[in-house]
């Protein structure tokens, strides 16, 4: 969640080497080095500000079913479409850290947009008799992560052309509405995990029974009770470095205010 973009603006590509011949050796791999770093800059703000556009999309239809004088129970009919959608084009992030396009560690990413996948279509998809995708926890879910996507998403996008282009109510909002926001998105997210577990062994979705060549048996209780555990490090782990980050980028603001 803390990935940032690692090319520099084009302008400072081009300025390390000003006075080379064009024709020379060098100067045709400094040309071809600023041309894939264009490439990489215009590729991520294109990806981020679709996101952008998409989170605020589900946002907007979640309070509009509210407005509508809806219930919770209509959320997920109103926004499940566009919430498989953007959520598993969020797929792309853990490929842009593997190539090394924005820097943000493999296994973070990877940890983070694993659970949401999981919730986004491991709840409905897989126990839509439970139907915890109709209670108000998935609202709060939805509801937490869209106002932290529509925020982070277009962060990244004003970070890609350089820090000074970031506004600075954005990056304000960027380190102080995930105190709130994190544990909202978290809470709701295990609450649906918890109302899953009790009738999960009954799903034959990833069901392995015994007997079997390797003597063990598992079932998707077993898998949702590993991701609840993976919360009790991932969770603080995330949760304090976003703190730390807060700390510094807001103490550069004000220094260079």
């Amino acid at each position: 969640d803390a990935c940032r973009a690692r090319f520099p603006s084009s302008a400072s590509v081009w300025s390390f080497s000003p006075a080379l011949p064009l024709s020379s050796p060098l100067s045709l791999i400094h040309k071809q080095d600023y041309t894939v770093m264009g490439l990489s800059s215009t590729y991520l703000v294109g990806y981020n500000s679709v996101q952008t556009l998409g989170w605020l999309y589900i946002l907007v239809l979640t309070v509009k079913v509210y407005a509508d004088g809806k219930t919770p129970a209509d959320v997920y009919d109103t926004v499940s479409d566009a919430l498989k959608l953007f959520q598993t084009a969020a797929v792309l992030e853990i490929v842009h850290a593997a190539i090394g396009i924005v820097r943000s560690p493999v296994m973070t990413t990877l940890t983070q947009v694993f659970s949401r996948v999981l919730l986004t279509w491991g709840v409905a998809g897989v126990m839509p008799e439970v139907e915890a995708h109709r209670t108000i926890f998935f609202t709060t879910m939805v509801l937490a992560w869209s106002i932290t996507e529509v925020i982070r998403y277009s962060f990244y996008a004003f970070s890609v052309a350089g820090k000074d282009k970031v506004p600075g109510f954005l990056t304000y909002l960027r380190y102080t509405l995930f105190i709130v926001l994190y544990p909202i998105g978290v809470t709701s997210e295990l609450a649906q995990l918890i109302m899953l577990v009790p009738t999960a062994d009954k799903v034959d979705f990833m069901r392995y029974d015994m007997p079997n060549s390797l003597n063990v048996s598992f079932n998707y209780r077993w898998f949702l009770v590993m991701a609840m555990i993976a919360y009790i490090p991932g969770f603080p782990q995330l949760y304090g470095y976003m703190f730390k980050q807060r700390k510094k980028v807001l103490s550069e603001k004000k220094k260079s205010a």
